[in-house]
């Protein structure tokens, strides 16, 4: 586990790198949200960054952030202020029955399968928050549709009662250079201004990573998903 002393540290300077930078671009502060990714990391650290203010955390693996929500729950709720998570990892379609109950918001659809099963398990609950993933780099190691199959995905997703499409989702190639950065991110935020201009209502962007960050908020992003800077190196796997 990382020192407390430490990891409030991080935080505070990853919360206050972002808040500069939305500044800086002149974006509203409350038009971007620190989503920070947790996966392999204690609940401890969890709920030091909780109880610190932080609202959001993402998880990737299903079984991993199913123990820490329910550990979690009875601390969560002597908190001031609602926690929401985010899966941010690859879905398999025999996980959404677990998946569609335990978080409020899900980054990686890519398939009518998976959308019409998380609809069906998130049955009688306040509609899950969904975001299309997107591979708009064709890069075999990661998931995610194109661009030609994205209208009719959104179509079918928002004809279903207990999911709320609200936006789109990347992972781009990682870069240095700032340019490159930004081009994926501004074909993303066409893609969803596309589909806005066809009668939907999307309002949220899912992209930049502790690396491409202010190429993603300079470009429109509304959710930025940070491990590394908040949490320090990632372990192997959950301690």
């Amino acid at each position: 586990m990382t020192n407390e002393s430490e990891l409030l540290k991080r935080y505070s300077q990853t919360a206050d790198a972002l808040s500069s930078c939305i500044e800086k671009h002149q974006r509203q502060q409350s038009s971007v949200t620190l989503v920070a990714v947790s996966k392999f990391h204690t609940t401890e650290n969890i709920l030091t960054l909780a109880k610190a203010g932080q609202a959001h955390f993402g998880e990737n693996y299903v079984q991993e952030s199913l123990d820490k929500i329910e550990q979690l729950a009875p601390e969560f709720e002597k908190l001031p202020h609602s926690i929401e998570w985010h899966f941010i990892g690859h879905i398999q379609s025999k996980k959404c029955k677990q998946i569609a109950p335990n978080f409020d918001w899900v980054h990686t659809v890519e398939s009518e399968k998976v959308a019409q099963k998380l609809d069906q398990h998130r049955e009688g609950l306040t509609p899950l928050n969904i975001l299309i993933q997107l591979n708009l780099q064709n890069e075999e190691s990661k998931s995610g549709i194109t661009p030609d199959q994205l209208p009719s995905l959104a179509a079918y997703i928002s004809g279903l009662k207990n999911l709320k499409l609200r936006g789109l989702m990347i992972i781009p190639e990682s870069t240095p250079d700032t340019e490159a950065q930004r081009g994926i991110f501004r074909q993303c935020k066409m893609l969803l201004d596309e589909l806005n201009e066809n009668g939907l209502e999307l309002d949220q962007l899912s992209m930049g990573m502790t690396n491409d960050m202010e190429s993603a908020i300079l470009e429109g992003a509304t959710q930025v998903r940070i491990g590394t800077a908040i949490f320090g190196p990632r372990p192997s796997k959950a301690t």
